[in-house]
């Protein structure tokens, strides 16, 4: 079972870390000026700046 990806207003952050907004159609177009959050571990996800866009994790390379 794997965890989401992909996360809507109001869902809890399943770990601490930045999460970037991303559009429907995000693996064609990119979101211009994305909104970026950082939260802790089951904090809520804020609104999006519209409603087709939800909340996805940014991973660092280390």
């Amino acid at each position: 079972m794997g965890e989401w990806t992909e996360f809507r207003p109001g869902d809890r952050a399943p770990n601490e870390g930045t999460y970037i907004e991303i559009g429907e159609n995000s693996y064609h177009m990119g979101v211009t000026n994305p909104q970026k959050v950082h939260l802790d571990k089951g904090e809520r996800f804020p609104e999006t700046s519209n409603d087709g866009r939800k909340w996805k994790r940014l991973h660092h390379n280390h």
